[in-house]
């Protein structure tokens, strides 16, 4: 048998070296004293059995994310591995960080596919010490506010070294287990020097007087400065004295210390419209942020959105991020640094009219409903839905997200329904941030509808608890709102499979109990019996999660006969769907010819109606019934289906099961070299992606 493809694929993956890093600063000063001390750790670390720390730290604005990717720099031919870069302040939601989502940022980052991402945190915790022992990598973590958020994330190497930047220090780290380097303000030659490369102006050589005043008034922070400069480079006729002058008016009049008059006067200076988007990004749900969200926020129309975003880039008020991991510019993510979105904050809080934010906010998470409505159909196709579509928001362009029906190829298919689940992960907190804002506002509606997109996004990636979060606000806003039953029915049952999948089947139980006395309330529709017959699968997945299969075939045949009364072009995919489930259940019980029979049809008519990932499923069960009744060679026939159509897919997890289960029937019919190669090939991909 020849796997000589996938070998191939292996060693593509494993040859391939990880460099997260942007690109270096332009002006870049002083700080040598720090990089001594740190190569001087590293020349001495060699050969101990965990990684070295080295901890940078100091307020926002010294720069500590630079320094970090210049020591990145320096040493990277001595780390063959790589270096991989992440900024927690991306997982931050309410001031909290959920290291598993970390840990599933970085496990992609080393090649591990998503959908072998341990569910777990204890597991994917082991499966980031398997994939990083032994390895020589550098580890960048930005913005760290305690060891417990750094700790699981260290890699189990002691040839690979972690840079740390945080604000202040990390006392709850154990002791010695880190070089602190904190970083104080530049001093005034050192800060005179960053100026003048930033600036480079003739002007600083004719008035040393006023460039000193204006490095008084930075306080050494190389952020401030950067921001100074750009406002200086912003008049070149005017002389410096006068510029410092109108500065320190600005400043005695506001009272405002340090950067902050900076930030003041600059602001100051803006576009009317550069100005209200400025005070209004604070309010953005998510942390970063793109062209299009921000004209949403915004509210006058795509070109004044980007005027006004070049307006704050060009006077050093945003941090602009590379593309995104698709490679769209479209995409380009922006964000306010945490200290100019405090001050941001305050002048929306000083500044704002009555009623600006909220009209914003409300745009904003229009549009974000609208966006992942788009992206849950084309990643997930057309399914059941009880929220209304969103229109396009007035002034703001959608999310540049083609349709995969409009697509020439399958290929270009998969391509854009791969995207738009792209797009659900990116986005992800801004979702989340978008939910608890809609629902602390009353906007039940929005609440509802956003809630059906992070169901897609939960099923690729399930086990986080800002999901169960949303899907908690989502039934709290159908209860409030009272007056549709089919808000009730749904967000019930989509909070309540999370709760069983983590144990919690007594929770889940009572969210089930409340969707099915919900369903008293609703019409005789073809949506509504489609609604009524999911409820009933889910009622019957539940019942299977606590082993009640005989109660669980019956609600699968329920559900199954629902279907069977609606519209026959709707009702194809639900009564194959609930004859699967049902096939699978008997081979629960071991009734193996009912099951094979149910399993049979339910293949059948998935082929037909090309689903081919439920052709998939249905193929890969059926084959387990077969083997279980001595036929093996048709069982056989349907995993080289399946590990065909999974290598299609380009699904490891999807492989290793088939290939798993092809070694145990060749190993039945004599063939132990054969199944030699498919356990080899299993343990292959599990290695690849740290499973051992």
């Amino acid at each position: 048998m020849d796997l000589s493809d996938e070998g191939n694929d292996e060693e593509t993956e494993e040859g391939r070296m990880t460099v997260e890093l942007p690109p270096g600063p332009v002006h870049f000063v002083n700080r040598h004293d720090e990089q001594e001390r740190a190569f001087r750790a590293l020349e001495g670390w060699r050969g101990r059995a965990r990684p070295l720390i080295l901890a940078l730290r100091g307020p926002a604005g010294l720069g500590k994310t630079e320094l970090a990717g210049v020591l990145a720099r320096k040493q990277l031919d001595r780390f063959p591995d790589g270096v991989l870069s992440v900024d927690l302040d991306d997982f931050r939601v309410d001031g909290a960080v959920d290291p598993g989502e970390v840990l599933d940022r970085l496990l992609r980052s080393l090649g591990v596919e998503p959908s072998l991402i341990e569910e777990q945190f204890a597991a994917r915790c082991g499966q980031w010490r398997n994939k990083t022992f032994g390895i020589s990598l550098i580890l960048i973590v930005d913005n760290v506010r305690y060891a417990s958020e750094l700790v699981p994330l260290l890699p189990a190497s002691g040839d690979s070294v972690v840079i740390v930047a945080s604000h202040g220090p990390l006392y709850d780290l154990e002791a010695g287990a880190a070089v602190d380097l904190p970083l104080p303000p530049l001093e005034e030659e050192a800060a005179t020097e960053l100026l003048g490369l930033i600036v480079q102006d003739s002007r600083l050589a004719t008035d040393p007087d006023a460039v000193r005043e204006l490095v008084r008034i930075c306080d050494g922070l190389p952020t401030a400065l950067h921001v100074a400069g750009q406002w200086v480079r912003a008049h070149p006729l005017r002389p410096m004295s006068s510029l410092i002058r109108q500065l320190r008016g600005d400043m005695e009049e506001k009272g405002i210390p340090g950067v902050e008059r900076v930030w003041d006067t600059v602001c100051g200076e803006l576009s009317r419209s550069g100005a209200l988007l400025y005070r209004l990004l604070p309010h953005h749900p998510g942390a970063t942020f793109t062209v299009a969200s921000a004209t949403a926020l915004l509210g006058l129309g795509e070109e004044a959105c980007q005027e006004s975003l070049e307006e704050l880039v060009q006077a050093g008020l945003l941090d602009l991020q590379p593309a995104s991991q698709s490679g769209d510019e479209a995409l380009r993510r922006m964000r306010l640094p945490g200290p100019l979105r405090a001050h941001a904050l305050r002048q929306s809080r000083r500044d704002a009219g009555a009623g600006e934010v909220a009209a914003a906010t409300g745009r904003v998470v229009r549009w974000f409903a609208r966006q992942a409505q788009r992206a849950d159909r084309f990643a997930a196709g057309r399914r059941l839905m009880v929220a209304d579509v969103y229109d396009p928001v007035s002034g703001a362009p959608d999310a540049p997200l083609p349709d995969p029906a409009e697509a020439e190829s399958d290929e270009g298919r998969a391509e854009r329904s791969a995207r738009a689940s792209r797009w659900l992960y990116e986005e992800r907190h801004a979702l989340f941030a978008c939910a608890r804002l809609a629902h602390a506002r009353g906007l039940d509606a929005e609440v509802v509808a956003l809630s059906e997109p992070v169901w897609t996004f939960a099923l690729d990636h399930p086990g986080q608890l800002d999901v169960v979060e949303v899907f908690r606000l989502a039934v709290d806003s159908a209860v409030r709102h009272g007056a549709n039953a089919a808000w009730l029915v749904r967000t019930r049952c989509q909070l309540a499979r999370p709760l069983w999948e983590s144990g919690k089947l007594d929770e889940a139980g009572s969210e089930m109990d409340a969707a099915m006395s919900a369903l008293r309330l609703l019409g005789d529709s073809d949506q509504d019996r489609k609604l009524t017959a999911s409820a009933i699968e889910f009622r019957g997945m539940l019942n299977g999660a606590r082993g009640e299969w005989d109660t669980a075939v019956s609600d699968f045949a329920r559900s199954r006969d629902i279907h069977r009364t609606r519209d026959q072009a709707g009702a194809a995919y639900g009564i194959m769907l609930q004859t699967y489930r049902m096939g699978e259940a008997r081979a629960k019980l071991g009734e193996l010819e009912e099951a094979r029979h149910l399993l049979e049809d339910a293949h059948a008519s998935a082929r037909e109606q090309g689903r081919g990932r439920m052709t998939g499923r249905t193929g890969f069960a059926l084959a387990g019934v077969l083997r279980r009744l001595g036929r093996s060679p048709e069982a056989k026939q349907l995993y080289e289906q399946y590990l065909r159509g999974a290598r299609r897919r380009r699904s490891s997890i999807d492989q290793i099961r088939a290939h798993d289960e092809l070694a145990t029937v060749t190993e039945e019919e004599g063939r132990a070299e054969e199944a030699a190669e498919h356990r080899a090939a299993a343990h292959a991909i599990r290695q690849r992606n740290g499973l051992v």
